[in-house]
């Protein structure tokens, strides 16, 4: 999984769809289909695109395929960019805040 695959991967309008239907509930490939007004194929190579980002992970249960979202994949890889961005950023808020919680003690 690499960053540039992650927000490629979330560069698609259907497959950031996909992805909020999927961090409600596990779901088929059938059921995400179901969804959107596009063939079986269209909807399979955005799953797969998601999945080769990481960002989904899938089960066979039967004959089906049940499709989750990898949430911490997705939390960790846009706060890892955000970090890399701002390095500084997250440290100095808490700092900030430890600040100003002794300033106020004093």
């Amino acid at each position: 999984m690499s960053v540039n695959s992650v927000f490629e991967a979330l560069a698609s309008q259907p497959r950031r769809e996909i992805l909020a239907y999927l961090s409600e509930q596990e779901l088929t490939a059938g059921e995400i289909a179901a969804r959107f007004e596009m063939s079986a194929p269209a909807i399979s190579r955005h799953l797969s695109t998601l999945e080769s980002a990481g960002l989904v992970s899938s089960e066979r249960r039967g004959q089906y395929v049940i499709y989750r979202l990898n949430k911490d994949n997705l939390v960790n890889t846009i706060t890892g960019f955000a970090f890399e961005i701002c390095p500084t950023a997250g440290p100095l808020k808490r700092e900030s805040r430890a600040m100003k919680k002794l300033a106020a003690k004093k």
